[in-house]
């Protein structure tokens, strides 16, 4: 990655009240906030974390997103999945480079993206072809194009079944992931690994009696929440405000029959 900004980057500006903004780089672009006009032309070829300043003398400072940036700011066709649960899924679905994936709800790209990054292969599963194509545009917008040839999605209803076999993984995002259950049996190695996100527990607990009743073993339910802490000594204490409750991770193992 070039250390200088370029067209067609994406860049972070960050006020000084630490509200954040995403936009890409145009020849000629303009950013407007009630604070001014930042010249795009004014970023390009600056080095990455250097400070811009406004039409209105406003202060930003400039920096490459990380991807847990762009995943929160970034265009949505639905919610996503949040940073703090998209680093443990990585861990309990036990990823890594080259393995093969069916997900499923594939909605804005947040986890087909954070999975790719990881080195996996993914065939997707979504019913609807718009959010299909926003998942694919930011997936491109951060890794570029060249990663498609590990993203293959299908417009297709993953409860009526999955056409895939020897699958090393399969994650889930959908409103009933215990229908993709007995359809996971067939498709999965043995040994292979099935995740689903939801944010009830009831759903989760649905979802773990349908991996009881088709014989998944080591089935575990978590929930991660994420609190910062404000340090500035010699006040040190937790923050007023944290990310609670998003969903439930449930994920279990395929044995061999």
């Amino acid at each position: 990655m070039n250390d200088h900004y370029s067209i067609g980057d994406h860049v972070l500006l960050i006020d000084r009240k630490k509200r954040r903004y995403l936009i890409t780089l145009e020849s000629g672009g303009e950013f407007h906030s009630h604070t001014g006009v930042v010249s795009h032309d004014d970023l390009i070829g600056n080095l990455d974390g250097t400070g811009c300043r406004s039409s209105r003398g406003e202060n930003f400072l400039a920096v490459r997103p990380t991807m847990s940036d762009f995943i929160l700011k970034m265009p949505r066709g639905a919610q996503v999945i949040y940073p703090k649960d998209l680093g443990p899924i990585l861990m309990m679905a036990d990823l890594f480079p080259g393995a093969r994936v069916l997900e499923s709800g594939i909605g804005s790209g947040a986890l087909s993206m954070t999975m790719l990054r990881a080195g996996v292969d993914i065939v997707g599963y979504e019913i609807r072809e718009d959010f299909a194509q926003r998942a694919k545009e930011n997936v491109t917008a951060v890794l570029g194009t060249e990663v498609m040839e590990r993203y293959k999605i299908t417009i297709g209803d993953v409860y009526e079944g999955i056409a895939e076999t020897n699958l090393d993984r399969v994650i889930l995002d959908l409103p009933e992931p215990w229908q993709v259950v007995p359809h996971a049996v067939k498709a999965l190695r043995p040994g292979g690994i099935i995740l689903a996100y939801t944010p009830s527990i009831v759903q989760a607990v649905t979802f773990r009696e349908a991996l009881t009743e088709h014989g998944f073993a080591f089935a575990e339910t978590v929930e991660v929440l994420n609190r910062t802490w404000h340090i500035e000594p010699p006040a040190v204490r937790p923050d007023h405000r944290m990310v609670a409750h998003t969903a439930f991770l449930t994920h279990a193992r395929m044995l061999p029959s």
